[in-house]
């Protein structure tokens, strides 16, 4: 069964993706930054980070560079919403740091899926 870690501040969203790929027969943990998403990866497989920009701590573009560095064939999605900056320069800057896939919040939950099926493969069915 591939292993998701999602990494978002905002509850709502870390919910929704929680639940969204549960049903589709993936496992899920979540994190709410940046160092809770290192100290999960140190000690659970994990396949898939989808991981915020803007959070506390640690911050999405920074744990990018390091997982790409760290953990070379973990696939990640990027998403943000913004903040204080355009969020597609950041989604960019993302892209170019080792996401290999971005998508601006909100984004439609059907791509999202449809991104973690064509990058780690179906779930297994619940």
């Amino acid at each position: 069964m591939p292993h998701i870690l999602v990494v978002d501040d905002e509850v709502d969203v870390c919910d929704m993706l929680c639940v969204a790929l549960t049903r589709e027969g993936y496992q899920v943990r979540t994190a709410s930054n940046g160092r809770e998403a290192l100290k999960t990866l140190q000690s659970s497989i994990i396949d898939l980070v989808i991981t915020d920009l803007i959070m506390p701590e640690i911050e999405g573009l920074e744990l990018i560079k390091g997982l790409h560095c760290q953990y070379p064939q973990l696939k990640i999605i990027a998403i943000s919403g913004g903040g204080s900056s355009d969020p597609q320069i950041d989604l960019s800057m993302a892209q170019y740091l080792g996401a290999h896939r971005t998508f601006l919040k909100p984004f439609k939950l059907q791509a999202m899926l449809g991104a973690v099926r064509e990058m780690i493969g179906p779930g297994i069915s619940p």
